[in-house]
Order: C-alpha cells, then sequence, then structure tokens
C-alpha cells in the first residue's frame, strides 16, 4: 500500500469502529477503502473481518454501563452468535470465489436497504411488546441466523440484531444496542479465530483497520447518544453505494 492507502485505510477503520458501535454497518465503510486500495474481495473481507475484531470489543465495553443486569441475556445468545459466526466464516471458505463475487453485491444491497429502513424498524420496536422476557426460541434462532450472514460478510449485521431483538425484547434501544455491540464481538472474534489458520489475508490492512476501529469504537460509544440517526444512516447508505457500483462494474 502507498502511504495515502494506509491513510485511508487507518481513516476507514476509525469511521467503520465509530458506525459499528453506533449503529453498525461499519463494513459498508471500510470494504470499499480496502477494494479501492488494490485487495481482492475475498481477501478484503477477511482482513477486514479480523481487523474490527479490537473495534468490536472496544464498543462493547463503550456500553458497558447499558449491559448492566443482562449478563445472562448476552451469554445465552452469545452461544447462537458463536455458532453462527464459524458457520459463516467456513461458508465464506468453501464456497467457490466466484460464488463470493456473486453474493456479494447482493448482500451489500440488502445492507443498504436495511439501514434505509432502520427508522421504520425502530418505531415497530417501540410498538411491539415481547412475550418472553429473553426472546424465547425464535429469537436464538433468529440471532444464530443472523451471525451466520455476519460470519459470512457481517455489513449491516447490527442492524439485523437490533430489529430482531427489538420485536421480541421488552428493552430501551441503548440497551438492545449493548447487546448488539456484544455479539458482534463474539461473530467477529470467532470468525477471525477461523481466518487465522485458514484465509489468506493482509497484515498491513488488518493492523490499520484494528488500530483505527479500536479508536472509533471508543469514540462512537461515546458521542452515540449525540448523533442524529439520519445524518448516520446518509454516510452509510452513499458509502455503501459506491461500494455496490464497484463491485457491480468489477
Amino acid at each position: 500500500m502507498t502511504p495515502l492507502e494506509m491513510l485511508g485505510v487507518f481513516g476507514a477503520g476509525v469511521g467503520a469502529g465509530a458506525l459499528n458501535a453506533v449503529v453498525g454497518s461499519g463494513t459498508l465503510v471500510t470494504f470499499p477503502v480496502l477494494l479501492a486500495a488494490g485487495l481482492s474481495p475475498l481477501t478484503a473481507t477477511v482482513s477486514n473481518a479480523l481487523g474490527l475484531v479490537p473495534g468490536a470489543v472496544s464498543g462493547a465495553v463503550g456500553y458497558r454501563r447499558e449491559l448492566a443486569g443482562q449478563g445472562r441475556r448476552v451469554r445465552k445468545l452469545a452461544v447462537g452468535s458463536a455458532l453462527g459466526g464459524i458457520t459463516g466464516a467456513v461458508l465464506l471458505l468453501a464456497l467457490p470465489a466466484e460464488a463470493f463475487e456473486t453474493i456479494v453485491p447482493c448482500l451489500v444491497g440488502l445492507a443498504l436497504v436495511l439501514v434505509a429502513l432502520q427508522p421504520l424498524i425502530s418505531r415497530t420496536v417501540r410498538e411491539r411488546r415481547p412475550v418472553r422476557p429473553d426472546g424465547g426460541r425464535p429469537l436464538f434462532a433468529g440471532l444464530t441466523l443472523a451471525s451466520v450472514y455476519g460470519g459470512y460478510f457481517a455489513a449491516a449485521q447490527g442492524i439485523i440484531y437490533i430489529s430482531l431483538m427489538g420485536l421480541l425484547l421488552d428493552e430501551p434501544l441503548q440497551r438492545l444496542n449493548a447487546v448488539k455491540n456484544v455479539l458482534v464481538a463474539v461473530v467477529n472474534t470467532v470468525a477471525a479465530v477461523f481466518f487465522l489458520f485458514v484465509a489468506d489475508f493482509d497484515w498491513t490492512a488488518v493492523a490499520l483497520v484494528a488500530a483505527g476501529s479500536t479508536l472509533g469504537g471508543q469514540l462512537g460509544a461515546a458521542t452515540g447518544r449525540r448523533f442524529r440517526p439520519a445524518v448516520l444512516r446518509v454516510l452509510v447508505v452513499a458509502v455503501g453505494t459506491v461500494a455496490l457500483v464497484q463491485l457491480v462494474l468489477r
């Protein structure tokens, strides 16, 4: 990488870490930058997954006050997230590269739709009232499936988590966001450990994204309650659209 590309990847890591802590979808920031730096889609995805682990942990630590009293719930849901995350990571490497390059634009498009519909999801969260305090089997199964997607590509997985938990748990959004940060950290970590042994990645990209996302995770957690969601959605959709166009034209 050139010094300018390295600076761009670090900056993307900061942005991704902050976005992931607040709303999710940080992959839509780092992924196109890694592609622009010359990485293949598969190497970019693996490097991104490794690099975002410290940022996910940083964001979870930043929301530790909102996690108070949710230890049992988090431990239960983390089991499903870990199983789903490792399954998605295996699928990423098991499927042919051609399949990945075909599927990823579809996943990015789906992620953008989810980001754009976040206000509707939030209204549904406020209007619905769950039957069980832990969400029951539907929530466990839904989050496990969402984690398969997260282990495979990760873009907007946090928004999927928020929507599922919001429909089945009676908790304020900030507390749901805290749980989301922990589950994302679990998925990223199990996928990263798997990738370390079996996948090709770029250590420079990993280090830059890791350093940036760690800083971004703290910044996002500290300022998440002050940002207007509409501004973040516009930013994510804009960057994601660039990524989608670039993927389609490759």
